[in-house]
């Protein structure tokens, strides 16, 4: 395995977990503030689009071959 493979498979790996911790986070966050369903809709509809843009941008740095 070289280096840039070990790398690529590291950050997939990692940029998940860290997805995954901020789920948890905003949803220990709308239930510690007693949120409500429009307010937990609205924490994680934010960080699905942040996931959302990293992905789309993943996606065309791949389509595109920059």
């Amino acid at each position: 395995m070289s280096i840039a493979q070990f790398e690529s498979i590291s950050l997939t790996v990692l940029i998940t977990a860290l997805v995954c911790y901020m789920g948890y986070i905003v949803w220990d966050l709308a239930k510690r503030s007693e949120a409500g369903k429009i307010g937990t809709i609205a924490l994680f509809g934010a960080l699905g689009l942040g996931v959302m843009g990293f992905i789309i941008k993943t996606v065309l740095i791949e389509v595109i071959n920059v």
